[in-house]
């Protein structure tokens, strides 16, 4: 069974590469580069941006009483998102170094940059700002939480886990004693070594 999970993952793994090699090829075709990690439009492409770009007010009349109601319930959880941020960035800073695990790259998760599209009015751009902090945030947090779990208890569930993460591949299964006193270690090695 391991070798047809291992030969399953491969292919998954091909997959993604090939599914990022027609991403990247998709950004070559689209009327920006990076610049030293700015975004640099191509002649034209920010005027036409802002032909596009919805007005505010026109924006809102569009919205539904209820939803712009919703709004104060939404940007509140930026207090929980930002105590998330301080204290899995706390955590890590003291705890990885001690466990010799690599620390995560908070910039290869939160990537806030939606709001140099012309296209936005102030209120999209707001919003694709906070969303883009706040999922950017999870993705940092459940990476942090992903290697924690490879050094503490890397063994499989009994009961199948929706989503899990990429991690959880390599972890022994449910009840395999043996397997998780031999592999421990070698996961652990494992964490120190990487780079994201």
């Amino acid at each position: 069974m391991a070798d047809t999970l291992d030969r399953l993952h491969e292919k998954l793994s091909a997959l993604e590469d090939e599914i990022e090699a027609e991403w990247e090829r998709r950004r070559d075709k689209m009327a920006f580069r990076l610049d030293h990690n700015r975004v640099v439009f191509e002649a034209g492409v920010r005027d036409a941006h802002r032909r596009a770009r919805v007005g505010l007010f026109r924006f809102l009349s569009y919205a539904r009483p209820m939803v712009i109601l919703t709004a104060p319930v939404i940007y509140s959880l930026i207090v929980p998102f930002v105590l998330l941020d301080l204290f899995v960035s706390l955590y890590q800073a003291i705890c990885f170094p001690i466990y010799r695990i690599a620390k995560v790259k908070r910039a290869d998760h939160i990537v806030v940059d939606r709001q140099h599209l012309a296209y936005l009015n102030a209120l999209q751009k707001l919003n694709c700002v906070y969303c883009g902090y706040c999922n950017g945030l999870l993705s940092y947090a459940y990476e942090i939480a992903a290697r924690t779990e490879q050094y503490w208890c890397p063994i499989k569930h009994a009961h199948r886990v929706k989503g899990p993460h990429l991690r959880y591949r390599d972890f022994v299964e449910y009840t395999d004693a043996e397997g998780f006193q031999a592999q421990t270690m070698r996961l652990r090695r494992a964490l120190r070594e990487m780079d994201e």
